[in-house]
């Protein structure tokens, strides 16, 4: 089994950075006259999700870890919607969202046991 010496060895959180720099590259695509809307609430809410893990594991208690990690989870799903929502009013595609909603769907579950086995 590996050491875990920081938040960057965390298998959920590495997972969370993938996804939020995916959200980069599908945001990349937008129109930039929606820069300010659904651009920033994409990115916002993906950089969220690692962002809250990272600091979840600074904090060295775990009520508070479990706490940050539910934040995570929060972003995740805020995040799931807009993604979902761009493809549903057109800046994006299906196909271009379809692995992005895989990795969302695998971080959730990642988060979960996380949280359960900090909970034991």
């Amino acid at each position: 089994m590996s050491d875990i010496n920081d938040f960057k060895d965390l298998k959920v959180w590495q997972k969370g950075m993938e996804i939020a720099e995916k959200c980069y590259f599908l945001t990349k695509l937008f129109p930039k006259e929606k820069l300010y809307g659904m651009v920033q609430q994409i990115r916002r809410s993906a950089a969220s999700i690692p962002a809250n893990i990272a600091e979840g594991y600074g904090r060295r208690t775990t009520p508070e870890y479990i706490r940050f990690l539910n934040i995570a989870q929060g972003s995740l799903n805020e995040l799931e919607t807009h993604i979902i929502l761009s493809q549903r009013v057109g800046l994006s595609k299906e196909t271009d969202i379809e692995p992005i909603i895989f990795l969302l769907r695998e971080e959730s579950r990642m988060i979960i046991a996380l949280i359960k086995k900090l909970q034991q």
